[in-house]
């Protein structure tokens, strides 16, 4: 029977493996662990015929050995927000990349992460890597109690537990307050999106406190509700009802950002940028589309992710990191079209 129809009749086992290689099981076993002592032409000769014959080592199998399931739990509850699937399909391949798998489980509702944070837990995940939500305290606690500690990636938890990785939002909103400000707009608005996010707390308070800082009427705000384009849209339409016309807005991000522009455009008749400036906050792909052409302060995604990854393996082999919140300096201001600027160039020439 010829190799491929043997490997294809039935799944192979180490044992088959071992056999072929004239080699014990142990030690065909640690040529599969990075750090198990083998010698490196042992490691070569097992793991090129465990291809050829398609072995694949059983990664449950293998934690009850190490005691790591080399999974990461990746929790998401805010998929339509672009940002989010962006960085899901990055920050997988990165994390794969290193060895780890990561295991999905999407919330089509905040208030069913419990439930997602549930079946995560049933695969004895080595960490759970939090995204686009804040788990409540108690969903927190059932996974430290469960050995899988949790990172919040752009974001920070609300309790102040667990790890974080975000980038220096109230420091992006500081720059945002000074892009506007310098351009000659003196009444300013910010657009609001999930209050109690700390990405947003932080936003709105740098965009605030810079505005004050260099003499102007505190910012007027709007509540959003939700980081959409409907609530961005509907934003939009809040500024009829608003005591001063504002002529220069930072929105909590992009989509937001694009919600409101349309919004204001079509019901009410604004032009932007000629009657008002728009400003959103991550620098999404759609940011960029000739349809938006968006200015917006970029998230320094690569840095973020790296030190995800950093944090997930250090996580991952002892349970413990240095630092329990990485706070990454905000990208740069990507300026496009929809702010007034005389001095407007196109993205990358900067």
């Amino acid at each position: 029977m010829s190799e491929q129809k043997r490997a294809t009749k039935r799944k192979v086992t180490v044992k088959d493996l071992a056999r072929d290689l004239g080699m014990s099981v142990s030690t065909v076993s640690r040529a599969f662990y990075p750090d198990a002592v083998i010698a490196s032409e042992t490691r070569r000769l097992v793991l090129e015929r465990a291809t050829t014959i398609g072995y694949r080592p059983n990664p449950f199998a293998q934690s009850l050995i190490t005691k790591k399931t080399q999974i990461a739990g990746m929790v998401v509850s805010d998929l339509t927000n672009p940002f989010y699937p962006e960085v899901m399909t990055r920050l997988t391949a990165m994390l794969q990349g290193v060895g780890m798998n990561v295991m999905l489980a999407c919330a089509e509702q905040p208030d069913r992460i419990d439930e997602a944070v549930e079946l995560l837990l049933t695969y004895q995940p080595d960490l759970m890597i939090v995204l686009a939500t804040n788990l409540d305290s108690h969903a927190q606690e059932k996974c430290e109690s469960a050995g899988a500690p949790c990172i919040f990636f752009n974001r920070l938890a609300a309790n102040g537990g667990g790890f974080g990785v975000t980038c220096d939002n109230s420091e992006g909103g500081r720059n945002a307050a000074d892009h506007l400000i310098d351009l000659g707009h003196r009444d300013l608005l910010y657009v609001s999106a999930f209050p109690g996010a700390s990405t947003n707390v932080e936003r709105q308070k740098g965009f605030c406190e810079r505005a004050v800082e260099r003499g102007l009427p505190r910012p007027q705000i709007i509540e959003a509700g939700r980081f959409s384009y409907e609530a961005g849209y509907a934003a939009g339409l809040g500024v009829a009802q608003l005591q001063r016309k504002p002529d220069g807005v930072f929105c909590a991000n992009d989509i937001v950002a694009i919600g409101f522009i349309e919004g204001v455009e079509e019901r009410l008749g604004l032009r932007v940028p000629d009657d008002i400036s728009v400003v959103g906050f991550d620098n999404i792909s759609m940011a960029a589309w000739p349809s938006h052409r968006l200015t917006t302060v970029a998230q320094p995604l690569e840095e973020m992710m790296e030190a995800t990854v950093a944090l997930a393996r250090q996580l991952a082999g002892n349970g413990d990191a240095d630092k329990r919140v990485l706070r990454i300096a905000p990208g740069r201001l990507v300026v496009r079209n929809t702010t007034r600027n005389r001095l407007r160039h196109e993205e990358g020439g900067a």
